[in-house]
């Protein structure tokens, strides 16, 4: 059961140039519980965690942030870190060349009365935090570049406590992890929350959100929205008519009369080598098409190859992509991303930050950096600014980006308006089968809904949509087809009619060999 108040903020509001991105956001927090924070990319969620962390010090902004009672104005990072507040980021701030018990303690080692480093209690000490966590999966000195995204998460946890951290919070503290590493998060949310820890718990994912969270707050347009209120008493729908002021009756857009027209793809025996083991192969020979109009889904657990798939289709590897591939029915050679652009094949990556984006570049540099030729003076043979502006805007209007101008720099865009300029890149190279990975990963529910609806727009045009996902009910409600991976081969094929959570999960997770 929750217990006192700890953290309260009062009419917290903070201005950027030309922006109010918190305006008298209210909320308080108690010992022992998680509190949900959900809103829109943009809302004001990151940037009111800032506040709280110290990161925006006082007085950067206006109102009151009190921890059990007692006000506060950090003026920086640390202070914050001595109230007791911690804060694991979606990016996790750990250094991979050093072991655990060493990202721990960073810069608070242990001494002796020589001044040296007390490796001994260092490690004494980190292996007391992993225990009283239930953390078996690694020790204090394992290198961290050697955990997945999962345990790392959890190292980053076991940091913030060893600060005596009493106000954890987490910001989307899944995107990356397996259904396993989810599952391993929320027994220690749980044990954290039997230890009276208060928790803000930031997620776009509406199923964890019931799993773990006893209360919650949304935000819009930088403002609070209703009350905190307990997730009992509040339905799916009613949350998500928070978020965007506006009723979502159906999550996924109706399909219509999908009739699918002719293959436009054939792959036939795509295979990948492993990059550092001989003899083993990441995809195993693999053979499926597409048509034309039509949305095939692809499914599967993380680490079941289909990110490799699709990047062996779009030329990523070619020294280790084996097999053959057919557009329109003829065999091409793609060798490179430049060849699948060339042939009308485009690929939206899973990692958009570090694959999709030039984030020190503008809004219209992204845009139109695959296709330049679109804004071209075709006499003079260089770039057109009165024609990329013309094209830029178009899809600044169509996909209804969120930005002051097109020459804004887009790593201050929120992550859903950075995933509608990438969209916007591959829709200006007009491709024939555009592939997705992961396409509304850490986006939020209205964003995830217009890019449900131009998926449907395309596929009516007569796109090919190959998209992968792991939210199971994103696969079910988009595709018309699915296919199944599982430990780098397809393990099994649905037409939408037949398939069922059940039925993908049992091919997902070896249960039917193929």
């Amino acid at each position: 059961m929750a217990g006192e108040v700890v953290l309260q903020m009062e009419n917290i509001s903070k201005e950027f140039p030309g922006v109010k991105a918190l305006d008298r956001v209210n909320f308080e927090a108690r010992a022992g519980e998680v509190l949900a924070l959900m809103g829109e990319n943009g809302a004001g969620k990151s940037t009111l965690m800032k506040v709280l962390s110290g990161v925006w010090p006082y007085p950067s902004y206006t109102g009151e942030l009190r921890v059990r009672g007692e006000l506060k104005q950090f003026a920086n990072t640390r202070e914050a870190e001595h109230a007791g507040i911690g804060i694991i980021y979606q990016e996790l701030n750990l250094i991979p060349e050093l072991d655990v018990a060493e990202n721990i303690f960073l810069d608070r080692q242990f001494t002796t009365a020589l001044g040296r480093i007390d490796w001994n209690q260092m490690y004494s000490e980190t292996a007391k935090l992993l225990d009283s966590l239930g953390i078996r999966e690694f020790k204090p000195t394992d290198k961290v570049k050697s955990l997945t995204v999962g345990k790392q998460q959890m190292v980053e946890i076991a940091k913030a406590l060893s600060m005596k951290a009493s106000i954890l919070v987490l910001d989307e503290p899944t995107s990356a992890l397996s259904d396993k590493e989810v599952q391993d998060l929320f027994r220690i949310i749980r044990k954290l929350k039997a230890d009276n820890v208060c928790m803000c718990y930031i997620s776009h994912k509406m199923e964890e959100i019931e799993q773990i969270a006893d209360r919650i707050v949304v935000l819009r347009d930088g403002r609070t929205i209703g009350d905190v209120t307990p997730i009992k008493e509040i339905t799916l729908d009613q949350i998500i008519a928070r978020m965007v002021g506006r009723d979502l009756q159906d999550l996924f857009p109706e399909r219509g009369g999908y009739h699918r027209g002719e293959k436009i793809l054939e792959v036939k025996d795509m295979s990948v080598d492993h990059p550092t083991l001989p003899g083993e192969k990441r995809v195993k020979p693999s053979s499926f098409s597409v048509y034309r109009g039509e949305i095939l889904g692809i499914a599967g657990l993380m680490g079941a190859g289909r990110t490799e798939l699709v990047e062996a289709l779009f030329g990523a590897y070619p020294d280790r992509a084996h097999g053959s591939i057919f557009l329109d029915g003829k065999p091409v050679r793609i060798r490179s991303p430049r060849d699948a652009i060339d042939h009308g094949i485009a690929l939206l990556t899973e990692d958009r930050k570090a694959l999709g984006l030039f984030l020190d570049q503008s809004v219209a540099f992204n845009t139109t950096i695959t296709s330049l030729k679109t804004i071209s003076d075709s006499f003079l043979g260089t770039i057109s600014r009165t024609l990329e502006a013309r094209v830029v805007g178009e899809y600044v209007r169509k996909l209804g980006v969120k930005t002051t101008n097109i020459e804004t720099i887009i790593k201050t865009l929120s992550g859903g308006n950075q995933q509608k300029v990438i969209i916007g890149k591959w829709l200006n190279t007009e491709p024939k089968v555009f592939i997705l990975d992961e396409p509304t990963r850490g986006i939020d529910i209205g964003a995830k809904v217009e890019i449900y609806k131009l998926l449907h727009s395309l596929a009516e045009q007569g796109v090919a949509v190959i998209m992968i996902s792991s939210e199971l009910p994103e696969i079910l409600g988009m595709s018309d087809r699915i296919l199944v991976m599982c430990e780098g081969r397809i393990a099994g094929e649905f037409m939408r009619s037949a398939a069922t959570k059940e039925k993908v999960m049992e091919y997902a997770t070896g249960g039917i060999a193929a």
